[in-house]
């Protein structure tokens, strides 16, 4: 009985180490790899600028005013927008 639960585990472990082989695979030596690495490198710099005012510098993500549709706001631009 020992032998069989051990055969199974070590079964979903080949399973496992051969998925992650693959993954690795596709994600350093392919065209898709590339593209995907390219897409998150563009979303982190869209998000770092994001954070950046133009008047007034940058700022943090905790710092910023979130509008009803969804956008967010420098603090000192909301203040001088909204209440004048």
């Amino acid at each position: 009985m020992t032998e069989i639960i051990i055969e199974g585990v070590l079964f979903v472990a080949l399973g496992v180490t051969v998925a992650t082989l693959f993954y690795v695979v596709i994600l350093h030596f392919t065209p898709v790899g590339v593209r995907l690495r390219q897409t998150r490198n563009r979303r982190r710099i869209d998000r770092a600028a994001d954070l950046v005012c133009p008047i007034h510098g940058p700022r943090a993500t905790t710092d910023l005013v979130r509008l009803t549709g969804g956008d967010v706001m420098c603090p000192d631009c909301y203040k001088e927008t909204f209440h004048g």
